[in-house]
């Protein structure tokens, strides 16, 4: 992992870092090209190319920046999507890993 981005990522709690780390492994696992990981406007960020996602750490959530999100919002009917497209997962919420891996793949590959 990248040093900026585990000092930062290790700041939350630890059910935010647990969290985090599943959606990484999420990107790491499904991607054809490794991606860059940057820590990029104080936010992990995952480029391949020009292509990226990033995540938005709360204490009790985080939200995940990637432009496709919104074509999965019937299957993420369960999860806040923002006016910005931004897919909330809370804490007490299933991370919806099959629909992610889909939208990794698509944003990333």
């Amino acid at each position: 992992m990248d040093e900026q981005v585990k000092a930062y990522i290790d700041k939350y709690p630890k059910e935010i870092i647990d969290m985090f780390n599943i959606l990484r492994n999420i990107i790491y696992e499904n991607m054809v090209s490794k991606p860059e990981e940057i820590l990029w406007a104080r936010l992990p960020s995952y480029y391949v190319g020009e292509s990226f996602v990033r995540f938005i750490p709360f204490k009790n959530h985080i939200n995940i920046e990637a432009k496709v999100i919104i074509k999965y919002k019937e299957q993420l009917s369960n999860y806040k999507i923002t006016p910005k497209g931004m897919l909330q997962i809370y804490l007490k919420q299933d991370i919806p890993v099959d629909v992610l891996k889909q939208v990794f793949i698509e944003k990333l590959n």
